[in-house]
C-alpha cells in the first residue's frame, strides 16, 4: 500500500497514482494565470436620474450623489470620474471600475448653407444612425433617431428604404441628444443650453422602441440634465395606436401624427402600418392623447406628393375627415414639400399645388403651415435621413410593386372613398 502523504502517490480503488501538475488538466497544459472575463461596465447616458439613485444605492453612496453625477454627465458633459471634482473620491475610484459615459462614433459631419448640421454616428455591426441640428433665430431642434432602420416602410421615407435592423438603446438615443448639445456649445462658446427643442424625427419608428424611449424622455425632461419643456419635447408616430395610448399614460410629451393621406386605401400604400391601425382608430387616439397632452392640438404631417395625395379633390376629403372628429379633436396641419432621395420614384409637389391645398384646409378652418425645406443640400431633410445605407430586407423591390398598385388605384378613381 502506498505512503499517503500530502506531496506522495495517492490510493483510488486499490490503484496508487501521482496526481496531476496544478497547470495540467486532461493531459493539457493551462497557463500559470487564469484570465478574468473583462468587467461589462454600465453606459450612465442610458440611466434616467431614478435608476441612476439605485446604481448609486447598490455602490453604498446617498442619493444626493446620484444627483450630483447626473448633472455632471448631461449639464457639463463631462466623462472621466475623475473631472468631476465634488464627488467624493471614493466614489470616483468606485464608478471607474463599473461605470463609463459612452459617447457614439462620430463617422461625420456636414454642414449645410443654412446651419443645418448632421452628424452621422456608428452604432456597430455596420449600423449606422443620424442627428440632425436645425437652427432659428429663437430656438434649435435637434430631430434624433430612434432605431437602427424602421420597420414601418414608408414610401416617402428614404429610412424605410433600407428596412430595419434593431432598436437603439436608451444610451444611443440620449448620446445623440449629449454629443449635439455639449459639441455645439464648444464650438459656439456658449455655457448655456443650445438645443431648445427636441423632435423624434430621424430614423425609425419611437413608439415601436417604446421600453427604451421612456427613459430617454425622462432624461431630456428633467431639470438636473436637460431640463427641456414637455411642449418641447415631440414624439412623431406613424400611428402605433396602442402605444399612443401608453404614452399618454406614462408621459405625455407633443405629439406628431404622419398621416399623409385622407383615407385608408390611399394611406395603406403610402404608410403600410395603417392597414392595422386604420384612420378612424388613429383619430380616436389621437383625440384620447389631446385630453392629457401639453398642447391643446395634435399635429398631423402631410407629405405632400405629385400626382399621389396633393390633388384639390385630397384636401377636401382631408377637411370632411376633420369635420367628423372635430368636438373631440383640434389639428394642426404641417404640409412637408417631398424631399426626394434616390429609387424613390416620387417627386415633390410644385410649389403653388401645395399652397393651393394649404388654402383648402385654411378656408374650412384648419390651422396649416407649410414647413420650410431645411438641410436637403446635405440630405438632412425631413425623409432623407440614411438613405445610402444599404437595403436589408429587399425592400426595395417591394416598394417598386407596391407603388404600381398604387397608380392603378389613383387611375380607377378608388382612392377617394371616403
Amino acid at each position: 500500500m502506498p505512503k499517503r502523504g500530502p506531496e506522495g502517490p495517492r490510493c483510488f480503488m486499490g490503484r496508487s497514482f501521482s496526481p496531476p501538475s496544478p497547470l495540467h488538466f486532461f493531459g493539457l497544459p493551462l497557463p500559470c494565470r487564469i484570465a478574468q472575463a473583462p468587467t461589462m461596465l454600465t453606459n450612465l447616458l442610458g440611466s434616467d436620474l431614478e435608476t441612476l439613485v439605485r446604481f448609486c444605492e447598490e455602490l453604498g453612496e446617498k442619493r444626493f450623489r446620484a444627483t450630483q453625477l447626473f448633472r455632471w454627465i448631461h449639464q457639463r458633459g463631462v466623462r472621466d470620474f475623475s473631472q468631476m471634482s465634488d464627488l467624493a473620491r471614493s466614489l470616483r475610484d468606485k464608478l471607474a471600475g463599473v461605470a463609463q459615459v459612452q459617447a457614439l462614433p462620430v463617422v461625420s459631419t456636414e454642414r449645410s448653407s443654412d446651419g443645418t448640421v448632421k452628424w452621422l454616428f456608428d452604432v456597430g455591426d455596420g449600423n449606422l444612425i443620424e442627428s440632425v441640428f436645425i437652427p432659428e433665430t429663437d430656438r434649435g431642434t435637434l430631430c434624433v433617431s430612434s432605431q437602427a432602420g424602421c420597420a414601418v416602410a414608408c414610401r416617402f421615407c428614404s429610412t424605410g428604404h433600407q428596412g430595419f435592423s434593431r432598436n437603439l438603446s436608451t444610451a444611443e438615443i440620449v448620446a445623440q441628444l449629449w454629443y449635439a448639445e455639449h459639441t455645439l456649445r464648444r464650438e459656439l462658446g456658449r455655457q448655456e443650453r443650445v438645443i431648445t427643442n427636441v423632435v423624434m424625427m430621424g430614423m425609425g419608428e419611437p413608439l415601436q422602441n417604446y421600453a427604451q424611449l421612456l427613459p430617454a424622455l425622462r432624461i431630456m425632461l428633467d431639470d438636473h440634465a436637460y431640463g427641456l419643456s414637455r411642449r418641447r419635447v415631440t414624439v412623431s408616430t406613424s400611428g402605433v395606436v396602442p402605444m399612443m395610448a401608453r404614452l399618454a399614460a406614462d408621459l405625455p410629451v407633443a405629439l406628431a401624427v404622419s398621416l399623409h393621406a385622407p383615407e385608408d386605401v390611399l394611406r395603406d400604400h403610402l404608410v403600410p402600418l395603417n392597414r392595422k391601425y386604420r384612420i378612424a382608430d388613429l383619430l380616436s387616439a389621437c383625440a384620447a392623447y389631446q385630453s392629457v397632452a401639453p398642447r391643446d392640438f395634435i399635429t398631423f404631417e402631410y407629405c405632400m406628393l405629385d400626382g399621389v395625395n396633393d390633388q384639390p379633390e385630397h384636401a377636401q376629403a382631408l377637411v370632411r375627415l376633420m369635420r367628423q372628429h372635430s368636438v373631440a379633436l383640434t389639428a394642426k396641419f404641417n404640409l412637408i414639400p417631398f424631399n426626394p432621395f434616390p429609387a424613390s420614384g416620387l417627386r415633390r409637389s410644385p410649389p403653388e399645388r401645395i399652397q393651393a391645398f394649404a388654402a383648402v384646409l385654411m378656408e374650412a378652418g384648419l390651422v396649416t403651415t407649410i414647413r420650410k425645406t431645411r438641410g436637403d443640400d446635405i440630405d438632412a431633410a425631413c425623409g432623407q435621413l440614411a438613405g445610402d445605407v444599404k437595403d436589408r430586407t429587399d425592400v426595395q423591390q417591394r416598394i417598386t410593386v407596391a407603388r404600381g398598385a398604387m397608380k392603378r388605384d389613383l387611375q380607377d378613381g378608388r382612392s377617394l372613398r371616403v
